[in-house]
């Protein structure tokens, strides 16, 4: 059986959070988040144990969300990693066989890396492996000393090691792979006997090599996995490594990012190939990228579909759904529920809200459409806003399809629109308007001549007007043809 501990009782001083430290996100998970995904591909009936202490409440219910088979156990007092593993083996005393220990902080630590640390422990038939890493500074770290054979020796921690054995460049992880007979036996000769008066769990490891049980020592490929995060300044070097591995995944499964070093990308979003991300943009959640979609510049997604050969410019997005070959933006907000068909369009600077937008509908530009449906081939114009909330609750409105609504509407929900219908500029609907039917509430034109003059007068606009009458009067005297007029149509009869 294999089994997983999680040592997620720290505090994180160095963060100055109110947030416990493996709570911290990073790409679309939390530390911890991070480590317990990695060791889903090699658990086989197994148990997950976390150790939880400082905000041992936020862990717990977070652990509910993501991982709610594990077990959170708590530690009440710290007094050392070594005690935290024996909690966690004591509140489980069915666990048997292979234990991996794994401080939660390690959130750059690959599934592939622990199952072959996993793999390389079973075979070896070690009753511990430690895994290591070669780093350019170990300033700090406990040194790896191997026999001139090139096995495990020892972990020498830097205040006891001799000059020599600092210049090592191989250092102790934290991650370790036990036998559960064996690690269980050893922590209980650990002593306390240190400066911090704590139960440290390397010292399991000496333990060991005193008893003559066999340890080995398995290197990562890659030192950054093995990377923790004590401090914000730690943490955005961990953010901007997982950017980097996250984008060169997608580029190297056909995905264009154009500029990798602006854009993120969360692990928990999905791209098909032939997507084009434009620079600056952060793709969030449980959002996807349909096949030669194009997403940004300046773009934020979370939790939105993107259609195949949509295109999304300078927009920020949430829940929402956005179609094949649909066009979004720029400066477009789609708040959650916003449902976008089939060539659908939304425009500049238009916000939506729980609204559908039916195929090939439109809403071009400075609109508002909350709470409502659009039907095909719809025609929204400018300026337009759906009136949706009456201080009470939100109501809907329903235009149909193949409708055009003229600049400058109102539409106070609950109102329907029919099929085929037209609303005249300017117009406040507060009635159903039917199918084919054209829609016209406004009032009518008054002008106030001289109103300007005498209300306002000695201001730009009164001596402006006072000109043009003047020269309006010197043509009237002069007989002054000021040229043809053009009549047009009233604009409610065309």
């Amino acid at each position: 059986m294999r089994n997983v501990i999680i040592l997620a009782a720290g505090e994180g001083k160095r963060m100055k959070s109110a947030l416990p430290k493996v709570l911290h996100p990073l790409l679309g998970r939390t530390l911890v988040g991070h480590v317990l995904a990695a060791t889903e591909s090699f658990l086989d009936n197994g148990t997950v144990t976390v150790v939880v202490g400082h905000g041992a409440d936020q862990v717990r219910a977070h652990l509910e969300q993501v991982a709610p088979a594990a077990v959170p156990v708590t530690q009440a007092e710290q007094r050392g990693t070594g005690h935290a593993v024996r909690i966690a083996l004591d509140a489980n005393p069915e666990i048997a066989g292979t234990v991996v220990v794994l401080n939660g902080d390690i959130p750059l630590l690959r599934a592939e890396t622990l199952a072959a640390l996993v793999h390389t422990h079973e075979t070896t038939k070690a009753a511990a492996t430690v895994l290591t890493a070669e780093v350019a500074d170990p300033t700090g770290l406990g040194r790896i000393v191997r026999n001139r054979g090139g096995e495990f020796a020892a972990i020498v921690e830097e205040r006891d090691a001799t000059p020599a054995q600092r210049a090592i460049r191989e250092i102790n992880s934290g991650a370790y792979v036990f036998e559960a007979a064996a690690l269980r036996e050893m922590l209980g000769k650990l002593s306390t006997d240190n400066d911090q008066g704590e139960e440290y769990l390397t010292d399991v490891i000496g333990l060991l090599a005193e008893a003559g049980s066999p340890i080995v020592a398995h290197r990562a490929p890659d030192a950054t996995e093995t990377l923790g995060a004590n401090d914000r300044a730690e943490l955005a070097g961990l953010r901007a490594i997982m950017r980097d591995r996250v984008n060169d995944e997608w580029m190297r499964a056909g995905v264009a990012i154009i500029d990798p070093a602006t854009t993120w990308i969360d692990v928990t979003v999905t791209l098909e190939r032939d997507a084009v991300v434009e620079p600056n943009t952060h793709l969030r959640g449980a959002t996807s990228i349909g096949e030669g979609a194009v997403v940004g510049p300046d773009t934020s997604l979370i939790d939105v579909v993107v259609g195949a050969g949509a295109t999304v410019l300078r927009t920020h997005a949430l829940s929402s759904e956005i179609g094949p070959q649909a066009s979004v933006g720029p400066f477009a907000y789609l708040r959650p529920g916003s449902r976008l068909g089939v060539k659908a369009k939304i425009g500049t600077f238009v916000e939506t809200k729980a609204a559908t937008l039916g195929d090939g509908a439109k809403v071009p530009h400075l609109s508002y459409v909350g709470d409502a449906e659009i039907g095909e081939g719809t025609n929204i114009g400018a300026a337009t806003v759906f009136v949706n909330y009456d201080g009470v609750k939100k109501q809907r409105s329903v235009i149909g399809a193949h409708a055009r609504t003229g600049a400058d509407n109102m539409f106070v929900a609950p109102v329907h629109v029919g099929d085929g219908a037209y609303t005249a500029a300017g117009s406040v609907i507060v009635k159903d308007v039917p199918p084919g039917a054209l829609g016209v509430s406004r009032a009518h034109q008054r002008n106030i001549e001289g109103w300007v003059e005498r209300k306002r007068p000695g201001t730009a606009a009164a001596v402006a007007a006072a000109e043009a009458n003047a020269v309006f009067q010197e043509r009237e005297e002069h007989h002054v043809d000021p040229g043809p007029v053009v009549e047009r149509p009233a604009p409610d009869e065309q």
